[in-house]
């Protein structure tokens, strides 16, 4: 982030009340010297959101969200940084430039403003034809006969596109300037002729809204309601809308879903909508497509556990079992229910009610658990069953970004074959390492190592950092003045790919600018959400304990983490050069790995005898 940028923010920052920007959202009750209500971001009983009109701070005792009012903004709407500098720019009256912009990206933003704004208008119009249309009542009573109330379709602002009988094949497009009309071209709302002149997509339909997470309009999806095909249509790709990575009702649902910490799942449009008329409000729908990775990452924004809801058919399974890879790769919790045979969501809930889906839902399977119960249903446990079970469920292991996923996997999976652990773990080694992965039995890293520390808790371990890059990092931000001597020892090194590299990097610049920089002004220079979570971390941490941290002693643990940061690198090439059976290279690194140890050996008998070795100057870089 720019100086700019920087003076940007914290002019924001200054203008706004976090008290009165919170509470529009939150009941916000005076207590001390700050404001408690209940928290947004998670389902709780007992306020334990505390809101800090001095720091202006946020913090949840609770679920642990914190920050300042970009970080609320961030969370709560479901938007990037640079969004939620604009939003509160424009609330605070505070002009907030654009970086300066090719000719060709400024055409593409014009672009983007006209189809944004066609798109806006034909929901206006298809909304008010369905209240106020003389050919509407065809469209409401289909809506009545799935359930919809008004109070629904107002929310979801649902509208009707009038058939050719009613009002001709350019019903919208007679209705648009011809700038507009190019738009509508773009966006798919209108289609053009073989033998001139265009002609409405959408007829005959219950148009849906499709919107982005800051609220537009991006396309739409429609059900016919006389007869005609296909049953269900949707806005084609173009440049605001592409299918893959957008969800029919995540915008209306996105405070509910991270309310409850879960979303649901299903495959329909009106699967979605009933189930959100009959009070499970956090629903969600691909748009036509099976669940896609782009799909899920905008669904963790608002929680990590999803409960698939789909048709007890074939079609059904074969969904859920595709989507299993994507839930491993982006270490989200899955489960599965299926409904009985027969029924969809739309029907299931309008012939049971909500009692009987959350009872469905509560029963919903683990989905890995789901996947092996079907293979072995359809394979059985024989000889070759067993090996077309292990073939289809080598991409669940390849999918699994874990090594603690991995294992966790062979020991499950090897009780449910009825097979030794170390057999199946072999197979898998093999698949593995033909692909350049790592083994799945590779031993966890003691405790001293730079790998997950399991006593530190999931908050912290979700960050990316393990507990002597925090140790490092509280220190450096905390005491300022001994910043350079850290940097020179090699700070940098032990940060390498992770989120405190750009975190060190952020509050260098901070000091180049001024040595006065206080820790709290790095949330005027980070953007990254990741890397501000950890920098709010760092802020809700007692300071005295990193401020009287002696600097020598400092400068002793940061050497030996170099050499640890060393040693994790070495192992992971000790283990290609095992997969590619090379010897030569394998004794070269063995013997590169001696050395490293010895020296974390000479340095930790040093300590003992009251010698501080420093920054370990005889270390090479690794």
């Amino acid at each position: 982030m720019s100086s700019s940028d920087s003076d940007i923010v914290a002019t924001i920052k200054e203008s706004a009340d976090i008290v009165e920007l919170i509470g529009e959202s939150v009941d916000l009750r005076k207590s001390g010297a700050s404001y408690l209500g209940l928290c947004p971001f998670h389902g709780e009983k007992t306020p334990s959101f505390s809101v800090s009109p001095d720091k202006q701070f946020f913090h949840c005792f609770g679920c642990g969200e914190s920050g300042d009012i970009f970080d609320f903004m961030m969370k709560s709407q479901g938007v990037d940084f640079p969004e939620a500098l604009r939003l509160l720019g424009a609330r605070y009256g505070i002009a907030v430039p654009e970086r300066r912009q090719s000719r060709q990206e400024r055409e593409k933003r014009k672009r983007r403003e006209a189809l944004f704004a066609v798109t806006k208008q034909a929901a206006e119009l298809f909304e008010s034809y369905l209240y106020q249309g003389r050919a509407s009542a065809a469209a409401h009573a289909y809506l009545r006969k799935r359930g919809v109330s008004g109070d629904v379709a107002r929310r979801f602002k649902l509208g009707y596109a009038p058939s050719p009988a009613a009002e001709g094949w350019n019903y919208l497009g007679s209705r648009l300037s011809e700038q507009e009309t190019a738009a509508a071209l773009e966006t798919g709302l209108l289609v053009a002729g073989k033998k001139g002149g265009n002609y409405d997509r959408f007829r005959d339909r219950i148009v849906f809204p499709i919107y982005t997470l800051s609220g537009e309009i991006c396309g739409f999806g429609g059900r016919i309601v006389g007869q005609g095909q296909p049953k269900y249509l949707n806005s084609p790709e173009s440049l605001i809308y592409n299918k893959s990575s957008l969800l029919l009702g995540l915008y209306q649902a996105k405070q509910q879903i991270r309310a409850v910490d879960r979303a649901i799942v299903v495959e329909g449009n009106f699967d979605m909508i009933s189930l959100a008329a009959a009070g499970c409000e956090n629903v969600v729908a691909p748009l036509g497509t099976a669940l896609t990775r782009e799909q899920l990452r905008y669904i963790k924004r608002f929680t990590d556990n999803v409960t698939l809801l789909f048709d007890g058919d074939a079609a059904g399974e074969k969904a859920a079992v595709r989507a299993v890879p994507l839930f491993l790769v982006e270490q989200m919790a899955a489960r599965i229910a299926l409904l009985p045979d027969g029924h969809d969501p739309d029907s299931y809930i309008r012939k049971y009610g909500l009692p009987e889906l959350m009872n469905l839902l509560e029963q919903a399977k683990n989905l890995p658990e789901f996947v092996i119960d079907r293979l072995v249903a359809a394979h059985s446990l024989g000889f070759d069953g067993k090996m077309k079970i292990i073939n289809e469920l080598k991409p669940l292991f390849k999918a699994a970004s874990t090594s603690m996923q991995r294992s966790l996997f062979i020991a499950h999976f090897a009780e449910k074959l009825g097979l030794p652990k170390e057999e199946l773990q072999e197979l898998m080694n093999t698949t593995l390492a033909k692909e350049g992965a790592r083994h799945v039995d590779e031993p966890p890293m003691p405790p001293d190592e730079l790998g997950p520390v399991v006593t530190k808790p999931k908050s912290q371990q979700e960050y990316g950092l393990n507990r002597m890059q925090w140790q490092m990092l509280e220190f450096a931000v905390f005491n300022p003045e001994h910043f350079p001597d850290l940097c020179a020892a090699g700070l940098r090194e032990i940060f390498v790919d992770s989120p405190g590299e750009a975190i060190i990097d952020a509050f260098e610049a901070l000091l180049d600018n001024t040595s006065l920089a206080e820790p709290e002004d790095l949330l005027t220079s980070i953007v990254d959400e990741a890397e501000r979570k950890i920098v709010t971390k760092l802020l809700l941490a007692p300071r005295q304990q990193a401020q009287k941290q002696e600097p020598d002693e400092v400068i002793r643990i940061l050497g030996e983490a170099r050499l640890l940061v060393c040693r994790n690198r070495i192992k992971e090439q000790v283990a290609l050069a095992e997969a590619a059976d090379d010897s030569d290279r394998l004794r070269q690194l063995l013997a590169e790995l001696m050395a490293i140890n010895k020296q974390i050996q000479h340095g930790r008998e040093q300590v003992a005898r009251g010698i501080v070795p420093g920054a370990y100057p005889g270390m090479k870089s690794c």
